[in-house]
């Protein structure tokens, strides 16, 4: 296993996290480690689809911070607006990734909103994340494409939309934090028909300084977004009906959302709307992440992290 030690202040192999990832050899069958002292890295990261079997870690979850301010609001030189693809900080293209303690951000909204503003983008296949942050307002995790991802111990925050896209995406015991402000959706799935599952939240927690009743708990960008909730604590700014047609109450007919065991002040099961669904007991425990992730090549996504040779 190769190991590359990043360090802002020079006492590392390098100092940026972008002149590390362009040291990793490219389509590897072994793992390579960087790993990253506390300090904040302005850069825009980019983990290109060569860069296989890459780790990053970091000295500490809230210590070391990857973070960027592009936002859909930025113009390119030609005057072209960036999209929101082009304006995440770090993105990840390259599959069997891994990130263990540190925090991706976007700083573009601090202070004023600029929209959509990815703190982290995932498009590779068999991704992890254990004990990260991600942090941002609008739009804060992008999941596009049909890879498979896995967040455990993870702080997600953000207002609007902020985990959105089509992956299918297992987090467990992960607590997702809705930032103040009215009419919030934490979840906003774009799902495909052909796609058993989309995100799987299982005993996490939905916690905010939101006010009572003012954030839904998603609303499907495509027709058959899916979601589903097991065994997840809610604070009282989730709204007593729960899920949001996005304006479109076609979409009532074909998006796939659930609960099941939610506690806590924001749930509300006779309250939810009508169109959602109930899971019982025996439809919850099937929803294991070896089940959903698994796939044809039966990925087991909880192993990742000792196979990697990653320790505490």
């Amino acid at each position: 296993m190769k190991v590359i030690w990043v360090d802002h202040k020079g006492r590392g192999d390098y100092r940026t996290v972008t002149e590390a990832v362009a040291a990793v050899p490219d389509h590897s069958g072994e793992r390579t480690v960087i790993r990253i002292r506390d300090g904040e890295y302005f850069e825009k990261i980019r983990i290109p689809a060569s860069k296989t079997n890459l780790s990053l870690i970091g000295e500490s979850q809230e210590g070391t911070v990857l973070v960027y301010d592009d936002s859909v609001s930025k113009r390119h030189p030609d005057g072209s607006k960036m999209t929101v693809y082009e304006s995440a900080s770090t993105s990840v293209l390259a599959a069997d990734f891994y990130a263990e303690k540190l925090t991706f951000a976007n700083s573009a909204s601090r202070g004023e909103r600029r929209g959509q503003a990815p703190a982290l983008q995932v498009e590779g296949d068999r991704a992890v994340f254990h004990q990260v942050s991600i942090c941002g307002h609008q739009d804060t995790l992008y999941t596009p494409g049909a890879g498979r991802q896995f967040y455990e111990n993870c702080y997600i925050e953000g207002t609007v939309d902020f985990i959105f896209g089509s992956a299918t995406a297992y987090f467990t015991f992960c607590e997702l934090h809705s930032i103040t402000r009215h009419n919030g959706y934490v979840t906003a799935a774009s799902t495909g028909e052909d796609q058993e599952f989309g995100y799987v939240m299982a005993n996490c927690r939905l916690t905010s300084s939101a006010p009572k009743a003012t954030v839904a708990l998603g609303r499907p960008w495509r027709p058959y977004g899916s979601v589903y909730f097991i065994n997840t604590w809610m604070d009282e700014h989730i709204r007593p009906e729960g899920w949001d047609n996005w304006r479109d109450p076609e979409r009532e007919k074909t998006a796939r959302y659930a609960e099941y065991g939610s506690s806590g002040p924001g749930a509300s099961p006779s309250t939810r709307v009508g169109w959602a669904k109930t899971l019982d007991a025996e439809e919850a425990a099937r929803l294991t992440a070896e089940r959903v992730l698994g796939g044809k090549d039966g990925w087991q996504p909880e192993k990742v992290r000792g196979q990697a040779g990653i320790t505490a």
